[in-house]
């Protein structure tokens, strides 16, 4: 129901790695390749990234409620912005939800960025069986929209044990247990890029950096899809996909 993407390595702009590419995440929120689900993204967008040099560590972000394309001045701003971590999305809202800012992704907490890619079909047992007790300081785990449960229970996992990919791991399981959907999710620390696949795609190019998105951005040869029901971890070094379990 949307398009995601995560990028970890040496700094880029945002606008380089959201809008120069061919087939951009901006391109994808009206023209997407290989959505299975939705035809178009224009229920909202987000991004979030780890500002260089900073001295507070927790990412910043910025989210809208119209389509990526409608806002000419963040494109622009985006040519400034420079960041070795980031994580955006363009979104197709689930029917029944509203396409409000609270819903655009990523969400985030503490250092934590986070995005859903899915639906689930019984929402209310995603809420009633993963969102309580609401994570301290994570306003976003109470957004009205089924990736919030998802959250919730990321957060509380992550901040437990320190396994980003574990924590993404615990939030798949238990959100199947609930309801049948598509749960692929995306995260990251600002050290690392974790993602799953569960009901959608998710490919991987390493290079001057490493990306993990929903779809392709361009043509070329790099690009490896990930299994399906598999979790990835990347860091600057290395690529690890494993079986979700």
């Amino acid at each position: 129901m949307c398009r995601h993407l995560a990028y970890l390595g040496p700094p880029r702009t945002v606008h380089d790695l959201l809008y120069a590419a061919p087939h951009s995440l901006h391109v994808q929120s009206w023209a997407p390749r290989h959505q299975r689900y939705g035809t178009v993204n224009a229920d909202g967008f987000g991004v979030g990234w780890y500002p260089e040099g900073a001295a507070d560590p927790e990412p910043l972000r910025y989210r809208r409620a119209m389509p990526i394309w409608g806002d000419a001045s963040f494109a622009d701003a985006a040519r400034a912005i420079r960041s070795g971590c980031v994580v955006a999305a363009v979104r197709d809202a689930t029917v029944g939800f509203g396409s409000e800012e609270s819903g655009a992704q990523p969400f985030r907490a503490d250092r934590l960025l986070f995005s859903h890619n899915g639906a689930a079909r019984d929402d209310q047992a995603l809420l009633a069986g993963m969102a309580a007790p609401f994570p301290p300081d994570a306003l976003d785990a109470r957004a009205p929209v089924d990736s919030a449960p998802l959250f919730a229970q990321t957060v509380r996992t992550w901040r437990g044990t320190g396994d980003l990919a574990g924590a993404l791991v615990s939030a798949v399981r238990r959100a199947r247990e609930l309801s049948a959907g598509r749960y692929n999710l995306l995260a990251s620390d600002g050290d690392v890029i974790v993602g799953t696949t569960a009901g959608d795609t998710l490919y991987t190019l390493r290079g001057e950096g490493v990306w993990l998105a929903s779809e392709p951005f361009d043509d070329g040869r790099g690009w490896r899809q990930v299994p399906e029901n598999s979790v990835i971890v990347a860091t600057r070094e290395h690529t690890d996909v494993r079986p979700l379990g």
